[in-house]
């Protein structure tokens, strides 16, 4: 199934035909089975959506020279469809915080944007990062700001609900940006790409952006430390994370990092940093933006932010604090001894019971841990 077209099977709905075919002819971009669910409330009552346009954007159709590609038929489907709509980038929001940072003029105010990747099914990861290391805050004197970025299920019975689901979060939290894209693996570059134009468009003063997974544990307060220790950062490069380097495409089909030689024939990556969490300064955040719209999509998204980084000539850097790998915690201490992660930025991979314990347990007032606590253990 393509992840952003309709199927011919829309015409077995039957009695809703008639509705699935006014809406195909609006846009051929996903598959939207609400029609089947019953109305859905006016976009116009709920705040964020965008107003109703007068004339729908132009379907993005696909590359029909893929098929003259060698072996295109032999790969699998998400590999195909990845092949088939890569060239397509532009895709309406459904959900919009426009003043999210005050406006551009007011931008500068806004010194940490958290900008978090989330499928609209992680409803309980969404919640526990608002109420933990995710609030929107002042720490040390300067502002953190928050934004979930989604797209849209791909079909199926619980598309019109998590949809629906999003909208409430939006109505009561003002933190959801939602683009009518298919939310999968192959399509959290486009994910990227999309917020990166939001952030040009209406966040371009922030100082800092910390972009990473909704199954982190990232303590804020040292992401505010260590960034206020950058300070002059924010208008030079700064891109920090778990540094990878050396490496080339996976070619295992049982991976979910396959990439056959069809998307990419070079054996090397550039540099890059792992996606569960990166802080990068709004110099470099506008500088992938201004080398994205050159660089052809590719569906691994860090490796494409790193390809970005090549492009304009500037470099990842490691940060021991960021451990997308999760740590390493010797015997016999509690693996969930708080003393491991007090002095971290990030820890990957946390569930969100974990994230509420470890969030409360590093900001215990009482707690002293022993000067024998390696905070960096060998991974």
């Amino acid at each position: 199934m393509s992840p952003r077209c309709y199927r011919l099977e829309v015409w077995g709905l039957g009695a809703v035909g008639l509705l699935g075919l006014c809406y195909l002819l609006y846009s051929d971009q996903r598959l939207w089975l609400s029609v089947a669910a019953g109305p859905e409330p006016s976009p116009s009552a709920a705040p964020g959506l965008p107003a109703p346009s007068a004339e729908p954007p132009a379907p993005c159709a696909a590359d029909p020279s893929v098929h003259n590609v060698s072996g295109f038929a032999t790969l699998p489907g998400h590999v195909q469809d990845f092949l088939r709509y890569k060239h397509c980038r532009a895709f309406p929001p459904l959900l919009d915080v426009p003043g999210k940072c005050g406006g551009p003029a007011r931008s500068p105010g806004v010194f940490l944007l958290l900008a978090i990747k989330s499928s609209p099914g992680n409803y309980a990861r969404r919640e526990v990062i608002r109420k933990t290391w995710g609030q929107e805050r002042r720490v040390a004197g300067v502002y953190i700001r928050r934004v979930f970025l989604c797209g849209v299920v791909p079909g199926g019975a619980e598309a019109p609900k998590l949809n629906r689901l999003l909208r409430l979060e939006q109505r009561e939290h003002g933190d959801v940006l939602q683009w009518d894209f298919w939310d999968t693996f192959f399509n959290l570059t486009l994910k990227q790409v999309l917020f990166h134009a939001w952030l040009e468009e209406s966040c371009p003063g922030v100082r800092f952006i910390f972009n990473g997974d909704d199954d982190v544990f990232v303590n804020t307060d040292n992401v505010v430390r260590f960034a206020l220790s950058a300070r002059g950062a924010e208008n030079g490069h700064l891109y920090v994370g778990h540094l990878i380097a050396n490496v080339g495409p996976i070619r295992s089909k049982s991976s979910k990092y396959y990439v056959p030689p069809q998307v990419m024939a070079s054996e090397r990556y550039p540099p890059y940093c792992g996606g569960g969490g990166v802080l990068m300064s709004g110099f470099t955040a506008r500088t992938i933006y201004q080398q994205s719209r050159h660089v052809e999509l590719f569906p691994i998204d860090d490796v494409y932010l790193g390809m970005c980084l090549e492009k304009a000539g500037l470099a990842p850097a490691s940060h021991a604090g960021i451990r997308t790998l999760g740590i390493h915690v010797p015997a016999p201490a509690e693996p969930f001894d708080p003393c491991y992660y007090r002095e971290l930025l990030l820890v990957h991979r946390f569930v969100p019971y974990e994230v509420a314990l470890m969030w409360h347990a590093v900001r215990e007032p009482r707690l002293r841990c022993g000067r024998h606590v390696d905070i960096y253990p060998s991974t």
